[in-house]
């Protein structure tokens, strides 16, 4: 059995579906996989679209048949890296299996795309979280990707989990930065420490937040950051003197540092977050609007320039549509429209 039919047979779309998943012990529910598949939808179609195109058009494996599959994965914003893997991949396969069949020429593309994000690679989305103690979450990211919102939505999530949270609003650079990061603690009733003048010292007001916290016995910090990547240098030395501090207080405390991503951007969002990565120890991937683009080969994208677990998907707008990144509900909504006999 393939990868694909695996899953395939593990999430089969019947009314029994929440039983089979809980027999194959999957802390799965049954919204959460209705969410990943309603939140991948434009995903799912471009791909079926794709692998149907190909599919139709295949009497043998010549240059124009790999020339096509080589398009779909751009299209499909796998990147360049992946896509020559990939590609080398179903190539190899379809000459091993010498195979005449158009369905099972779609079942190997989906295979090989699922096999390289499987291999080599961390897909734990859980938290690093150590109970009885204070712990450290900051966002990093470019301006414009969802930063303030997914903080909300992190609060959100925590706070079901009975976490006891507040906020630093540490982005003293961007204009409203503050403020809107207030309003949504106001509305989600967690306190906030803020800069007491413009443009004061990012690093002093994380201080201030992280003592705050600690002496109130809070259970998680959320640090929002600077996204300006014009100034490198500023923002390296920025971000320094933030672990720095953090460090002072919870010396031998793993600090969670996550990069937010846009999934629309593409890979011009992927090349300007390299430089975050470059600059700060991160430990995963929030990526956002994952429902706003067909292109959801750009999770491959993610694998090969940072190598990081994806530790959160948004699925939608709505305060409760940042899910955990969870593998086998990723890969059953991406492939939930294929039509494989």
């Amino acid at each position: 059995m393939g990868i694909f039919q695996k899953f395939k047979h593990l999430f089969n779309r019947k009314p029994a579906v929440a039983d089979q998943v809980a027999q194959k012990n999957l802390d799965h529910t049954f919204v959460e996989q209705t969410k990943f598949d309603d939140g991948l939808k434009l995903s799912a179609n471009s791909l079926n679209s794709a692998v149907n195109q190909i599919a139709a058009k295949y009497y043998q494996l010549d240059d124009v048949t790999i020339e096509r599959i080589e398009e779909a994965l751009i299209m499909y914003d796998v990147g360049p890296n992946a896509t020559k893997k990939i590609l080398d991949a179903i190539v190899q396969e379809i000459k091993l299996q010498k195979v005449q069949d158009p369905q099972l020429i779609k079942q190997i593309i989906i295979d090989k795309l699922i096999i390289y994000y499987i291999q080599n690679t961390a897909t734990s989305s859980e938290l690093n979280l150590i109970n009885g103690q204070l712990n450290v979450i900051l966002i990093t990211g470019v301006n414009g990707v969802g930063k303030t919102t997914t903080i909300a939505k992190l609060t959100s999530y925590l706070l079901k989990q009975n976490k006891r949270v507040c906020l630093v609003a540490a982005d003293t650079f961007r204009a409203g930065a503050v403020a809107q990061l207030g309003i949504w603690a106001e509305k989600l009733n967690v306190p906030i420490f803020k800069p007491k003048t413009d443009g004061q010292d990012p690093a002093s007001v994380v201080y201030e937040g992280v003592k705050y916290a600690q002496e109130n016995h809070f259970d998680v910090v959320l640090c929002d950051t600077s996204g300006r990547l014009q100034t490198k240098v500023n923002l390296m030395n920025e971000l320094k003197k933030i672990n720095d501090i953090i460090k002072k207080f919870l010396p031998n405390q793993p600090i969670e540092s996550l990069l937010v991503l846009d999934a629309t951007s593409g890979q011009n969002g992927i090349f300007q977050a390299k430089a975050f990565n470059e600059v700060t120890k991160l430990t995963g991937v929030v990526l956002t609007k994952m429902d706003s683009t067909s292109k959801g080969g750009v999770i491959l994208s993610i694998k090969d320039a940072f190598n990081l677990p994806i530790k959160f998907i948004g699925l939608g707008e709505g305060i409760d549509d940042l899910m955990p990144f969870d593998l086998e509900l990723f890969i059953h909504g991406l492939t939930s429209e294929l039509e494989i006999k």
